[in-house]
């Protein structure tokens, strides 16, 4: 079973991140939730975007990757949205990652001053029509990601959500968030430690 250390989206540590990694504990994976908006949550994008910008982007990257250091080098780091920042950093700049799971975000690999490491898999999330997977060029930073690369893959899925898998959320949309899991989880047992 993997350890997997997965980071919210810009609405908080809520009920519906929660349900996600139940989801992959019910699996046998032990699944680490750190809140970096430190106990705030929020209803919409707009005012999660907004207290991510007053903390700041980088500040909650340095969260994240705090986060981290209590952790065996040995992990899968995932991410929801924002959560993806600190997730791909660790990613490309930790030693030892098992993996990245990269959900509704992407950024350019260059973004990190890192080359993505060999033997690192991935899979990245997103709707097809999601108005900030598209429109912001994470899609694109996504392809550049998987090209030529036998174990990275981009899963796109019908539709403009962008946090298609918040249970409980107006933007849930269960079947895209079943398909996920269960590719999430496929991941996970074919990791090779």
């Amino acid at each position: 079973m993997a350890e997997v250390l997965l980071f919210h989206h810009c609405l908080g540590l809520t009920e519906g991140v929660a349900a996600f990694a139940g989801e992959l504990r019910r699996a046998g994976h032990t699944v680490h939730t750190p809140d970096l908006y430190e106990g705030r949550t929020f209803e919409d994008l707009e005012a999660g975007v907004a207290h991510a910008s007053e903390v700041g982007f980088d500040a909650l990257v340095e969260r994240g990757v705090r986060a981290a250091e209590e952790l065996p080098e040995e992990i899968v780091y995932a991410g929801f949205s924002l959560g993806v920042l600190p997730a791909q950093k660790l990613a490309q700049t930790r030693p030892g990652a098992l993996g990245a799971l990269l959900i509704s975000a992407c950024v350019p690999v260059n973004a990190f001053g890192a080359a993505w490491p060999d033997g690192v898999p991935a899979q990245v999330h997103g709707m097809d029509a999601d108005p900030f997977f598209v429109d912001e060029g994470d899609v694109d930073a996504a392809r550049a990601l998987v090209a030529d690369a036998d174990d990275r893959r981009l899963f796109l899925y019908p539709g403009t959500s962008h946090l298609f898998a918040e249970r409980g959320a107006p933007s849930y949309v269960p079947e895209t968030a079943a398909l996920c899991v269960e590719r999430v989880l496929c991941f996970l047992s074919g990791l090779k430690r």
